[in-house]
């Protein structure tokens, strides 16, 4: 069979049959798409593509952009997770413990340069610090396993304030606050003063320990913060109540109510260390 009847056989022309390719000049495009990714990191492919064409080089773009995948140059695009419209609420004074908790994440560092967070959470109603949680990393799943130890001897609140971080906004900590049957308030982006309770205490917090001491271990920065605990619920007056204590307001408050003090039964041993520990 000829050729001719055998592209006709197979359905293709012999254009296609004789096409023999040119020598490929994959390297150029390689060279200058290296030089140009070390030169501006943050150039996409485009960017790239169309100075090419400005500098003289005419490559196709599908020919370009088959070089520049090989390469690995794709740069990821960031999107910005929506959220939902956040509402404004007043911030108020609830009128009963457990009525809304603040939490909020603080960010500080080793003398070695390692970095670590706190976890902090506090009642709105007498500013009682109830639980601050060291460590280097604190996913939702964390988050949740001590919000659950801390429900267990405190109580489960009504509502939770929180800021629009990714350990709060997660579908973890929403499907946890919907078993408790806890509503999840959230502030509006960018504004930290609708969540004033906590972030008077994390001012407080920082210029008391964390700006004040440096820690050789995580272990170090929480013996000082559990001892500054207790001297913050049981002996540092607050005006926003009275000039009282969060304890002594409480049970001012609350007659017969059955307060959750945080490590009563080893006062003496955080009061010792406060007054004994190193400047």
């Amino acid at each position: 069979m000829s050729i001719r009847q055998a592209c006709i056989l197979f359905c293709i022309s012999q254009s296609v049959y004789r096409y023999t390719p040119g020598p490929s000049d994959d390297h150029v495009v390689r060279e200058q798409l290296g030089m140009l990714a070390d030169l501006h990191s943050s150039w996409g492919f485009w960017m790239m593509h169309h100075h090419l064409r400005d500098v003289g080089w005419w490559w196709n773009h599908k020919k370009v952009y088959r070089v520049y995948t090989d390469m690995k140059l794709n740069m990821r695009r960031k999107y910005k997770k929506r959220l939902p419209v956040r509402v404004k609420e007043p911030l108020l004074q609830p009128i009963y413990p457990n009525v809304t908790w603040s939490m909020d994440f603080m960010h500080d560092g080793l003398i070695d340069g390692k970095s670590f967070r706190s976890f902090n959470v506090m009642d709105d109603y007498n500013r009682e610090v109830l639980n601050i949680t060291m460590d280097k990393g604190m996913p939702s799943r964390r988050v949740i396993r001590e919000l659950d130890r801390l429900i267990e001897w405190s109580g489960a609140p009504e509502r939770i304030r929180v800021d629009n971080g990714p350990e709060f906004i997660s579908e973890a900590m929403r499907k946890w606050c919907e078993g408790k049957g806890i509503q999840l308030k959230f502030i509006q982006k960018g504004r930290p003063s609708q969540n004033g309770y906590i972030e008077r205490f994390n001012r407080t917090f920082r210029e008391d320990v964390l700006n004040r001491y440096v820690f050789e271990s995580i272990d170090q920065a929480r013996i000082y913060t559990y001892a500054w605990m207790w001297t913050y619920n049981n002996e540092r007056p607050h005006s926003s109540l009275g000039w009282r204590t969060p304890v002594d307001f409480m049970q001012e408050r609350l007659q017969g109510y059955a307060l959750p003090t945080f490590l009563h039964d080893q006062d003496k041993t955080w009061k010792s260390l406060v007054l004994n520990a190193p400047n």
